[in-house]
């Protein structure tokens, strides 16, 4: 690789890593090559995109980033050869490992970034697939705002009722 393409690599690595707030770096070095095309088609339908990358270039890439972002973290997990995932989604990529792997081994999670949330290892997958993504917590949030309204409009129409059939038996108590 000549210096021109690997700082095009970088680049393009830089532009993948501010436009993304999720990723996974992940290890699929012993997959076949009908295994890794599979898992390729299968993060693709999941909205996954899956980069085979150098390390040294992904870590140059990473360094260029401010330190709050935490990516400093994720050097120690830069060794061997590695993927990565990226998605728009925090818990897509777990869960397409988890789909994956019922008939595989790798790939093996080596460590994913959420928000500047540094998960570290294979151990990890179960714990990351749970997290639910900002569609659902805004479904979440909207149900409990609605839940109080609900309940106030189904206790007043059944006071309503309440107070209609006291009064139907006062009114036929006193004729």
């Amino acid at each position: 690789m000549t210096k021109a393409e690997k700082a095009a690599a970088i680049e393009g690595l830089k532009d993948k890593f501010s436009n993304v707030s999720y990723f996974y770096l992940t290890d699929a070095s012993t997959l076949t090559v009908e295994q890794v095309n599979k898992f390729r088609g299968l993060c693709f339908e999941k909205g996954v995109e899956m980069k085979v990358v150098k390390n040294t270039l992904a870590q140059k890439a990473l360094e260029s980033f401010p330190e709050e972002l935490n990516y400093d973290a994720l050097y120690e997990s830069l060794k061997g050869p590695t993927a990565i995932l990226f998605t728009e989604t925090a818990n897509m990529p777990a869960k397409v490992l988890k789909e994956f792997r019922k008939e595989s081994e790798k790939p093996i999670l080596k460590a994913a970034y959420i928000e500047s949330a540094v998960y570290i290892g294979d151990d990890q997958i179960d714990s990351l697939s749970k997290l639910k993504s900002k569609e659902e917590l805004l479904g979440d949030v909207i149900a409990l705002l609605q839940s109080p309204a609900k309940t106030v409009i189904s206790s007043l129409q059944s006071g309503g009722q309440t107070i209609s059939g006291l009064l139907k038996a006062l009114e036929e108590r006193a004729a």
